[in-house]
């Protein structure tokens, strides 16, 4: 049972403001979560509510104003280059826009042996990586002999979304931040990526966390969704608790904008 399972990553009072004085921006505001391992979770909000934000210090990309992040039950601490390095084997990313997730002068078998000498490969022979490498690429359903010696520039924008999954199998980290992983690529696309995904945390036990505005996502693949507000969490719980038993206002009208086939478009909360 999920219950059961130990929290793997969780937050108290996580607060995060830019600026100073009257110009200052609260970003997020003391949030608190419990997430847990092989759950997986969708963080559901417009843009500007501080998702994003919020997945940056998970990540361990900009440091919290105020409270405490514990990671597998102890305090987080990325203090040092070498600590930071070891934060980062456990938990990665896939961003939403793919074409900005790669250094355009690294070949795509950089990006692949990079990922082979973090988990410790750099000493294995050159057949093993070349093996690990491929069968990386098959697993999201790319050709890695069609791939070598090409920048990832030239590859279309599923594709690099896929290859982001492939560096994912490499190092199958404990956690995944997702953000909008699926918002630039076409509906088939999205499926398949998606059931990837599914298929990482099946065999793995990783801990995928969306970081989205489609609330039809959230309920399709979650089993905890929390709802985010002008950076506070204003409503969590299961997936079917939050989305078809909505308590929050904010909640009832994110689900009232998602356009129906069979009825009129409501935009006057637009």
């Amino acid at each position: 049972m999920l219950d059961e399972r130990k929290p793997c990553l969780r937050g108290r009072g996580l607060t995060k403001v830019f600026g100073l004085g009257r110009s200052k921006t609260v970003a997020v505001d003391h949030v608190d979560f419990d997430f847990k391992e092989g759950e997986v979770i969708s963080i559901v909000g417009e843009s500007g509510s501080g998702k994003t934000t919020l997945a940056k210090m998970l990540l361990g990309l900009i440091n919290p104003t105020e409270g405490e992040i514990y990671f597998q039950g102890k305090r987080r601490d990325i203090s040092s280059n070498r600590k930071r390095k070891a934060y980062w084997k456990q938990i990665q990313a896939i961003f939403q826009d793919p074409f900005a997730s790669y250094n355009i002068f690294n070949k795509i078998d950089s990006v692949l042996l990079d990922c082979i000498n973090m988990i410790g490969g750099k000493r294995l022979p050159h057949e093993k990586k070349v093996e690990m490498m491929a069968e990386a690429c098959g697993f999201v359903n790319l050709k890695y002999e069609e791939l070598t010696n090409k920048y990832p520039f030239e590859l279309s924008g599923g594709q690099q979304q896929r290859l982001m999954l492939a560096r994912v199998f490499i190092l199958k980290p404990k956690i995944l931040v997702a953000d909008e992983p699926t918002s630039m690529i076409d509906a088939c696309s999205r499926a398949t990526i998606l059931d990837m995904l599914m298929q990482l945390r099946s065999e793995g036990g990783m801990t995928p966390i969306f970081i989205t505005h489609d609330i039809g996502l959230a309920y399709y693949v979650s089993d905890t969704v929390y709802i985010m507000e002008k950076g506070r969490f204003v409503e969590s719980g299961s997936a079917d608790d939050v989305i078809l038993k909505p308590q929050e206002p904010y909640t009832k009208r994110l689900i009232s904008d998602v356009p129906k086939i069979y009825e009129e478009w409501d935009l006057s909360t637009v």
